[in-house]
């Protein structure tokens, strides 16, 4: 098979075959067969004969590899450097704007409009995969968000709470809340060709689960997952979601639960900066509250711990929501018992969580 893009194999691995025919070289001059040069070096049949005819013909020379087979890529190196720069620019920036996906078409119409030549899909793909760019989920950011006021936050707020941390021997703990209806996330599974598996989900009214968390960090200890459900069946007059006196729960359990001063960072949630919410952190004196930068879900590690959650969750076909609330504590229970995983989710954020 030919590849009008230069070739099939990098110049690593035709070195790494190459070495292979000079192994099964050395085998054919000690009267080896090919049958029994297939085995030991696990190619086949054909291919140990073929080398065979090539080393009788022309000695060990006749199986020096000539290079990679066809014809040369169009390619050209620097055209490579100036795809992967407006590649970097994003689709927007060449006329797609009703999404943000770059496909092998629309990177062969880029090269075609400046290079004036098209590539096929094939050949565009493997363009790629040489520059090192595979297929990836893409990360959702607001288009809100301050960049300039996040690496603000990020040298003045959240190093004068790392110094509250260190000053007052504290706990730092990062806060969210969250829901889970009983329509699960999707999820992949295995089903037979053109028969996909159905999963039966109840539309509306089913009522839902509520979640507030902490994951709560410290020097020498290990890191924390601090929770609590509220379950809502969709009855009139029942408690939709957490509400401040229930933050001022979650808080005072886990200052209990940790036995230590703790600096709380949060995002501004109005439940989380109005007037109750403010009352209640001033009776706490030993309570510091630092607050996310608008727009920041990405800084939060607890952010992951629901994400996580949802993930364990997909495909999920449960009863009730009382069967579904069960099922949420005993996975978040489990994460309470990794803290390996909890560590992974702060370090997956960026943030740099000791004082200098």
């Amino acid at each position: 098979m030919r590849y009008p893009d230069g070739g099939g194999l990098t110049a690593k691995q035709r070195a790494r075959r190459e070495q292979v025919r000079f192994e099964a070289a050395e085998l054919f001059a000690q009267g080896v067969t090919p049958p029994q040069v297939a085995r030991r070096l696990r190619i086949s049949r054909k291919s140990a004969y073929a080398w065979h005819a090539r080393w009788r013909d022309g000695g060990v020379e006749g199986l020096r590899s000539k290079g990679p087979s066809g014809r040369p890529s169009q390619m050209k190196p620097e055209w490579r450097a100036w795809l992967a720069a407006e590649l970097e620019k994003g689709p927007a920036a060449h006329g797609w704007t009703q999404d943000q996906r770059w496909t092998l078409a629309r990177v062969s119409v880029v090269i075609a409009r400046r290079f004036h030549v098209r590539f096929s899909p094939a050949q565009t793909w493997r363009i790629l995969r040489q520059m090192g760019w595979t297929v990836q989920m893409p990360v959702r950011r607001a288009a809100e968000r301050d960049e300039e006021a996040v690496a603000t936050w990020l040298k003045e707020t959240l190093a004068a709470g790392g110094r509250t941390v260190r000053d007052r021997d504290a706990w730092l703990c990062f806060a969210d809340e969250a829901g889970q209806l009983l329509r699960p996330p999707k999820a992949c599974t295995w089903s037979r060709p053109r028969d996909p598996s159905l999963v039966r989900v109840r539309a509306a009214g089913s009522g839902r689960v509520s979640l507030a968390g902490l994951v709560c960090q410290k020097a020498d200890q290990r890191t924390r997952l601090v929770f609590r459900t509220l379950v809502h069946h969709g009855r009139k007059g029942e408690k939709k979601g957490f509400r401040e006196k229930d933050f001022a729960s979650l808080l005072d359990g886990a200052h209990q639960q940790l036995g230590g001063n703790i600096v709380l960072v949060w995002d501004n949630y109005r439940h989380h900066v109005d007037a109750a919410m403010r009352e209640l952190i001033g009776k706490g004196p030993w309570l510091t509250v630092v607050r996310f930068p608008t727009y920041t879900p990405d800084l939060n590690p607890a952010e992951g711990v629901w994400a996580h959650l949802k993930k364990s969750l997909g495909n999920l076909a449960p009863c009730s929501i009382d069967d579904l609330a069960g099922l949420v504590r005993t996975r978040l229970k489990r994460m309470q018992y990794r803290p390996d995983l909890l560590d992974g989710l702060i370090a997956e954020t960026g943030l740099i969580t000791t004082p200098p």
